[in-house]
């Protein structure tokens, strides 16, 4: 259950991800990614383990790298502004962080 969990809780952190990065600029790309990192953190704080840290963060990342390429109608979730690149490329940065931080 806890890896249905924290499956689930990566996508939405994902999710949140690419409908807040580009609100209110630069706010909202540094809001995303400190809570992207504190959640990430929460689940092996939580429950204990990297395991279920690597599996939230694989999940974020499938969400993010998803939404930043085009979608049936040729839409962009993810622009390939400033914003939405630094989305991609600090949040990896910040995943990388909430990995190794210590429960």
């Amino acid at each position: 259950m806890r890896y249905f969990y924290s499956v689930l809780i990566g996508a939405g952190l994902g999710a949140g991800s690419v409908f807040m990065h580009a609100s209110l600029v630069p706010f909202g790309l540094i809001f995303v990614l400190l809570s992207t990192v504190a959640g990430i953190w929460s689940i092996g704080r939580m429950w204990g383990g990297k395991v279920l840290r690597i599996i939230a963060s694989a999940t974020w990342t499938v969400v993010v790298l998803r939404a930043g390429f085009p979608g049936i109608n040729e839409e962009y979730l993810i622009e390939g502004t400033a914003v939405g690149i630094s989305l991609i490329n600090c949040g990896f940065l910040a995943l990388v962080i909430a990995i190794l931080l210590p429960a």
